[in-house]
């Protein structure tokens, strides 16, 4: 074929003779003309009007729905709703409760009154000991983040079993401010959070401002800040806060954004704690010598359905971990398949596979 060298282009020989011929009746631009066909009846301001008008009637109208109400192409509709109208479909955000005008408004005059108190006084925040309480788990799962790790793209993706969280829970009661931890307090096992409770954490909550706060103490000038739960605002509770002149900060109802325990303490303190157990103090680990771990990995090789108690009969060593922490190993059932296969039947499957292939 005939090709010729246009600047950096290189033409064949159908091309010279199209742009000869362009060129001689006179035209002057190589780009193909505009070509008349059928002007597009979805896309016009009336049919975007139309679409705009059903979705504002219903937010959860469908783009099949809205397509075939107006008599046009799915293709079209969906280029209507994001290329004119730039929308997109999303989820619904959870929130822990719909408010009402009313409480939205308390919720706004809230934020903008300590707005202006930090205004006011920039120190405001630096007086603050928040507090609140929260179930903390012998073992927690680990979060989705906690359990990604690297892999190769030839290697298989990891896998993890379900899990739940243990039935052991204590629950615990913070209070922090700028500087740090300023009480702590576990609740015994089977004691419900009541006001009596609470008022108890309140006198151990001033005893702990008074040794480790001395300056807030003296002046008095400290703000306590919790949630609206019951117990926090029980008769019982408020008047024993009243009766010591105790400063308060507001916070609105179901407004976890003013609550710093719920976005800042509290994950920061349970996330290490996610996907471990509990450490618990027992015996010294005298027993985890070089010998011992030899003696229960010759009884393992011989054996490898043996049992712990019967490594515990066979060694002498009661209550090991030897093999799960030294070892790394751990005791699996064998993977179900629904049979056996003889060597005929493997190599008539291989063939199978090759001749699918």
């Amino acid at each position: 074929m005939l090709t010729v060298a246009y600047g950096e282009a290189t033409l064949d020989q159908s091309n010279v003779y199209r742009w000869y011929k362009m060129f001689s009746e006179g035209r002057e631009d190589v780009n193909d003309e505009e070509r008349a066909g059928r002007p597009s009846t979805s896309t016009t301001d009336e049919k975007i009007n139309e679409v705009e008008k059903m979705i504002l009637a219903n937010r959860r109208i469908t783009v099949r729905e809205v397509a075939e109400d107006l008599n046009i192409s799915i293709g079209s509709c969906h280029s209507n709703f994001i290329n004119d109208l730039s929308m997109r479909r999303v989820a619904a955000k959870f929130v822990p409760k719909l408010l009402n005008c009313d409480q939205k408004q308390h919720r706004m005059n809230i934020a903008n009154e300590m707005l202006d108190s930090v205004r006011d006084d920039p120190n405001l925040l630096q007086r603050g000991i928040t507090g609140d309480e929260a179930w903390v788990y012998g073992y927690d799962v680990e979060t989705k983040a906690q359990s990604s790790q690297w892999k190769l793209p030839h290697e298989p993706r990891p896998k993890k079993a379900r899990q739940v969280r243990s039935n052991v829970k204590v629950l615990l009661t913070v209070f922090f401010d700028c500087r740090g931890v300023v009480h702590h307090e576990f609740s015994p096992q089977g004691r419900t959070v009541n006001k009596e409770y609470y008022l108890q954490v309140m006198r151990n909550l001033r005893e702990a401002i008074r040794q480790k706060r001395p300056d807030l103490w003296k002046n008095k000038n400290w703000l306590l800040h919790h949630d609206n739960a019951r117990a926090h605002t029980s008769l019982l509770v408020r008047d024993f806060l009243a009766k010591n002149n105790t400063l308060m900060m507001p916070q609105p109802p179901y407004f976890p954004d003013l609550a710093p325990c719920d976005f800042f303490s509290f994950p920061k303190l349970k996330r290490p704690m996610k996907g471990r157990h509990e450490l618990r103090q027992g015996r010294p680990k005298f027993q985890k010598t070089d010998e011992n771990v030899q003696k229960i990995t010759d009884l393992i090789k011989e054996k490898f359905r043996t049992t712990l108690l019967e490594i515990e009969q066979d060694s002498g060593i009661s209550k090991t971990r030897i093999v799960t922490e030294d070892l790394k190993l751990k005791k699996t059932p064998a993977k179900f398949i629904p049979r056996f296969l003889t060597n005929e039947q493997k190599l008539c499957r291989l063939a199978t596979c090759e001749d699918i292939l």
